[in-house]
């Protein structure tokens, strides 16, 4: 029976070898799934404790004045350790710690097999959705008092290791099996753990039902019965409504606070009747019309009644998992008739069974980021239904080796492959056309677009939330990019003649095609590839680096992009470019000849499953390779006049590491032929759509015909006037190109008075990063240390969500955001009670595809100013404002630093198109007496 010992170390710093020392121990043992003794002691350090430490531990200098010295405990702690497995969260740092402190004070360290906690609920709890202590906790249910105390952490840890080692025990043979194999590279020593498990399952007779076994692989069983079409039987649109919607209806029952919203009903009426003339639909419904709701409910009504299908495209995962896991159970706990959905993706994020397995038994040696992801991966596929990448969450290599089994990399499936049945990309296209509503997003949905796989045409109806970014995700999709690293980890991919790579596989099963000169060819070939694409990047990276030169004003940091026009560049340098990219694409042709003779050799021979698995391959490397030739035509070869193109460096990046771009420079006629003229309806909604109350700006950069096209406005429920103030300071310093130091300088100094005010609660927009940057600096200067918490996107770590939660988590917070933060980012209630903006949100004019259709818009005779940039700012100004007020209840200050607002004759298209309020253009003193009166 194993013993496991669960350590946990509070210590002064991170590192015993500077000098840090161990302050608190804590330990406990488990024995046959159950706790048999918990220890824990101070150590006096013989040094101060830092101020973090005690802020992150409470643990203070005179806790630990009268405490044991390490070595005066050094007895307890290795007689615990004693023919134990010693058990960590991050156990190299607590078995590294410790080891330190036992070599000073016994002249050795631990020899013991160790087990880490972090690893090990990598692999057994694949689905988590993280793996620190805390987050562990949260999702396994158990109870964490006192985070960062030793005995505290060390029994939580060991509660989560007594879940693993039952998690373990639940997994079939085969998983195990396949584990054990990899077990080798993973840090925990878990091989007897393992081999006692496969001893004990030898002679189990109960297999679990829930499971496939299909080649040594466990997989979960899918349900794959198609349900019946239910047929619905109302009154009409209008009465379901109101069984909805009421103050007494459906809803209400599902919904604790349930408010009936004027606005819901009218959006929703809107969207039935666009469905029923068979027209387009642009709708903007300002914050708290519940417009999710009022677009679900239409949609149901007309895919029940109507028995087809609906396609929901967001731009944002956020929303789409808002979707799945709350507005539709919601609606399906309320509407008293059975309705389907699903979601569909790329397939780039459903996982590929059929090439799973092929890596898994691949004799390439593999790092342990890749050891690590197969495990995962093979516990994953006991648990999952839909193979979805976005359920798990892979070490940083492991999104490398997803690319090698994702479905995208298995290219076409035959639907005679025993894999079929079994693949999950399919599964999702075959539960999306059986539901009612399909939820994808933008990327998808243009890409369908863009090459016809046929997924969008079999939705004659699509509302499209989110609908202001819609323009620039099809944009991306109708353009191109190009880059050296793309070409590279192709060619790499195939490899040569190394053992393990596909090329060296593919060549041994076949060793009739294997003659000596077809391979040698073959490496020289690729090689030449590598070599002369590395040549034409590094030539595109110093003629680029050369025109940064001259505008350094312009680009002074980070990326710069360029805009070129092949017949503009000067002459002798564009036909070396030109010259060089013939000759990759030459070389590549000859890699593809190769490769096509490969195929029709295997043809021949043989009409096996595995012939036809290489012939797949083979087919699907023929057509990236030629998507690399397309790209290296239209990007450096052809002259297309309505393309904007342009190349990006890193100033101080590798010389190869360069990125080639087009977009067109419209995108609305190709949106009107390829998606609205071939829809019946479409809908597209947002919070912010109008520019002083017009929807023409819109209408116009998607293509939509003004006359065919519905165009409502739905107002906020939302009683603006008495929920916010706008204040505009009229005292701030120029801000000029260049000098902008005073204006950031005095915009901090506002920041930080209304701060005092709103005891924090505040959210700062930035429209760049170097300018965040700055001010956070200042910031950190104006403050003293704990008055108010300092979250700063880029500089404080985490994602956006973690940001938002760690600003919610303090009493006096201040998160300073950019670009992703002027939207989608909901604090509501007493979080956040002052929003300022520090800049109007303009674009950078020098962006290659502002630039080229700014350029269109001149050569039409008409202002690029007031058709597209001001217009754009407007609509990310109204983005920003409304994070600030999210219920009926808020109430708050917004500043808008930037008095270009009030100044300038454009100003007002800012202020009339936001709702009515009060706004205030003062002094900064007198905005401070106000902004104090109003909060």
């Amino acid at each position: 029976m194993a013993k496991y010992v669960v350590v946990d170390l509070e210590t002064t710093g991170h590192s015993p070898k500077k000098g840090d020392k161990i302050i608190e121990v804590g330990m406990v043992t488990v024995e046959d799934g159950k706790v048999v003794d918990q220890y824990k002691s101070f150590v006096n350090p013989e040094q101060p404790i830092p101020s973090f430490i005690t802020q992150l531990t409470g643990i203070r200098d005179e806790d630990v004045l009268d405490a044991p010295l390490f070595d005066e405990i050094v007895d307890d702690i290795l007689l615990r350790c004693q023919g134990a497995y010693f058990v960590a969260h991050h156990v190299e740092f607590d078995l590294g710690f410790l080891n330190h402190a036992l070599i000073d004070a016994v002249g050795h360290g631990l020899s013991v097999p160790v087990m880490d906690t972090v690893e090990l609920a990598r692999i057994f709890i694949p689905q988590a959705d993280g793996y620190k202590l805390s987050q562990l906790s949260e999702f396994l249910q158990v109870n964490h008092g006192e985070p960062h105390r030793a005995l505290a952490d060390a029994y939580v840890t060991s509660q989560i290791l007594i879940q693993l080692l039952h998690k373990a025990e639940q997994l079939p043979y085969e998983t195990l099996e396949q584990l054990a194999k990899l077990e080798r590279k993973w840090k925990s020593d878990m091989s007897e753990v393992l081999n006692q498990l496969l001893h004990c399952k030898t002679f189990e007779k109960d297999e679990r039902d829930d499971l496939e076994l299909f080649r040594g692989i466990a997989i979960k069983k899918s349900s794959t019965k198609e349900e019946e079409q239910p047929s619905v039987e109302t009154e009409g649109f209008e009465p379901f409504l109101d069984h909805v919607f009421h103050k007494d209806g459906w809803l209400e029952g599902t919904l604790h606070n349930f408010e009936e919203r004027d606005g819901q009903r009218e959006m929703a009426i809107t969207i039935y009747d666009a469905f029923q003339s068979k027209s387009k639909a642009m709708i903007e419904a300002e914050t708290g019309t519940g417009k999710t709701l009022a677009y679900l409910v239409p949609a149901i009504y007309e895919a029940v009644e109507q028995q087809s299908r609906i396609m929901i495209s967001t731009h944002t995962t956020q929303l789409q998992a808002q979707l799945l896991e709350k507005d539709i159970p919601m609606l399906e706990n309320s509407i008293p008739f059975p309705f389907q959905s699903a979601l569909l993706k790329g397939k780039q994020h459903y996982l590929s069974l059929k090439k799973f397995e092929y890596e898994l038994h691949s004799s390439v040696a593999n790092n342990y980021d890749v050891i690590l992801t197969k495990s995962m991966i093979l516990v994953w596929l006991t648990e999952t239904t839909t193979g979805d990448i976005d359920d798990i969450q892979l070490p940083s290599s492991g999104a490398i080796f997803w690319r090698k089994v994702s479905a995208e990399a298995e290219g076409y499936l035959d639907p005679r492959s025993p894999w079929y049945s079994r693949s999950f990309y399919q599964r999702a296209k075959k539960k999306a056309q059986q539901a009612h509503l399909v939820i994808t997003n933008h990327s998808l949905l243009c890409t369908d677009i863009i090459h016809d796989y046929g997924l969008v045409s079999s939705y004659p109806k699509v509302i499209i939330d989110e609908a202001h970014h819609f323009e620039a995700a099809a944009g991306k999709h109708f353009g191109l990019k190009l880059d050296y690293i793309s070409i590279q980890y192709l060619l790499n991919e195939m490899g040569g003649n190394k053992a393990g790579d596909w090329m060296h596989n593919l060549l041994s099963a076949y060793p009739e095609l294997a003659l000596k000169q077809q391979m040698e060819m073959w490496e020289v070939t690729t090689q030449s590839i590598k070599e002369e694409a590395d040549e034409l990047f590094r030539y595109l990276f110093t003629y680029v680096s050369k025109q940064r030169e001259a505008n350094i004003s312009l680009n002074d940091v980070g990326r710069f992009q360029y805009r070129y026009h092949p017949d503009k560049e000067s002459s002798k340098v564009w036909s070396t470019v030109r010259e060089m990219a013939h000759r990759v694409s030459f070389i590549i042709r000859d890699t593809i000849t190769f490769l096509i003779k490969c195929s029709h050799w295997i043809q021949a021979a043989e009409t096996s499953e595995e012939a036809s698995r290489w012939r797949e391959d083979i087919k699907m490397y023929v057509e990236r390779l030629e998507l690399t030739i397309d790209a290296l035509d239209q990007l450096l070869l052809s002259d297309e006049s309505q393309l904007v193109k342009w190349i990006e460096i890193e100033a101080y990046g590798a010389k190869n590491s360069v990125y080639i771009y087009s977009e067109p420079i419209e995108v609305g006629s190709l949106l009107k032929e390829y998606f609205f003229d071939k829809k019946d309806s479409v809908i597209l909604t947002s919070a912010t759509l109008t520019m002083k109350q017009s929807f023409s700006f819109m209408m116009k950069r998607l293509g939509l015909d003004k006359d065919k096209t519905i165009q409502k406005q739905i107002p906020s429920p939302f009683q603006y006037k008495d929920q916010v103030q706008l204040l505009v300071p009229n005292d701030f310093p120029g801000m000029k190109y260049g000098s902008q130091d005073e204006f950031i300088y005095a915009t901090c100094e506002a920041i930080y008075s209304l701060a005092s005010i709103s005891k924090g609660r505040m959210l700062v927009l930035f429209t760049s990063y170097e300018m965040l940057k700055k001010a956070h600096g200042i910031m950190k200067e104006l403050m003293d240390v704990e008055e108010f918490m300092l979250i700063a996107q880029g500089i404080s770590s985490g994602s956006r969500s973690r940001l938002k939660k760690n600003f919610q988590a303090f009493d006096q917070a201040i998160l300073f955001g950019t670009s992703s933060f002027w939207e989608g980012v909901d604090i509501p209630g007493d979080d956040l009670t002052s929003l300022v903006i520090v800049r109007l949100p303009f674009q950078p004019p020098n962006h290659p595809v502002y630039e080229a259709k700014a350029e269109s818009i001149k050569d039409q005779g008409k202002n690029p100013f007031m058709e597209l940039s001001l217009p754009n700012a407007v609509i990310r100004f109204k983005q920003g404002f409304g994070r600030l007020i999210r219920s009926t209840t808020d109430k708050g200050i917004v500043m808008v630093c930037d008095d270009r607002i009030m100044k300038a004759k454009y100003g007002k298209y800012f202020t009339q198109s936001i709702p009515e309020i009060d706004i205030h253009y003062d002094s900064t003193h007198q905005l401070m007496k106000k902004a104090e009166r109003w909060l």
